[in-house]
């Protein structure tokens, strides 16, 4: 039995169709906002605070490991309900939140192996979710491309193991934006401009990050993003991402004279 411990974002739903097809046994425990699972009978919602309630479904489901997916906002602290393990643990969550929304995971993941409890990659059921090194698009990218791709990788790598940045966008070698806790899509809204074609959104993992959980997720959101602001191409990091709707993500890049490249 595997636990999945699953936030929002469309990443969870495609590991649970992966785990019903090979017929693995699983629990949910729900912590996305709208309670997305709800109606699976193999779940159950959670809270952040409560990890009385969380350990104990785990144990309870004799989940000899767990699996991470989605993303887990920063909590309201003043609103949350704890239970009484999470009242144990309020300090070093608070603590971990002032890091970003990675490392309240990386917290907790250290909660569970406290408890015995181990944690597995979340592309363990579909590593074919995460995209190899090469070109997905017919078009490619020029000289001045992969001078701005070059700029916006030194310029992930130059930040602090402890900054939150998993994406940058460099335009005619200029840093444009580089990702604040709002994430990408806000990033890129930001960058909206009269360009066309110009400059690239470069998604890596983070310093330091641990690639059981939280890595560079894009769809064709964001590639719809990267066309509103302007931009000629997406480069991600070889297999350490994770890469949803391939097919329409190809397709829409292809249509609009973008690239999708793998470093």
């Amino acid at each position: 039995m595997i636990g999945l411990i699953f936030g929002d974002t469309d990443f969870p739903k495609e590991i649970l169709k992966k785990i019903k097809k090979k017929g693995k046994n699983y629990f949910i425990i729900d912590l996305s906002k709208k309670n997305n699972f709800k109606k699976d009978k193999y779940s159950q919602k959670a809270s952040i605070g409560q990890f009385g309630k969380i350990i104990s479904i785990i144990k309870e489901n004799k989940c000899n490991t767990v699996l991470f997916a989605g993303k887990v906002n920063k909590p309201n602290f003043s609103t949350i309900k704890f239970d009484f393990k999470g009242f144990y643990y309020m300090p070093r969550i608070i603590k971990s939140s002032k890091l970003g929304d990675a490392a309240i995971l990386k917290e907790i993941i250290k909660i569970l192996k406290e408890a015995k409890i181990n944690t597995i990659s979340s592309l363990t059921f579909t590593p074919e979710l995460a995209l190899k090194k090469g070109s997905y698009s017919r078009i490619k990218p020029n000289k001045v491309d992969k001078i701005d791709i070059k700029k916006a990788i030194a310029t992930l790598n130059n930040l602090g193991k402890y900054n939150f940045s998993q994406g940058a966008v460099v335009r005619s070698k200029k840093i444009i934006a580089i990702e604040g806790k709002g994430g990408t899509q806000k990033m890129l809204i930001k960058c909206r401009s009269n360009f066309n074609k110009k400059g690239v959104l470069v998604k890596f993992p983070k310093k330091k990050q641990d690639l059981r959980i939280d890595l560079p997720t894009v769809g064709l959101k964001t590639l719809i993003q990267c066309k509103l602001a302007g931009l000629k191409g997406l480069v991600l990091k070889d297999k350490k991402n994770v890469f949803l709707e391939r097919k329409k993500c190809i397709s829409y890049a292809n249509k609009n004279k973008m690239f999708i490249t793998v470093k």
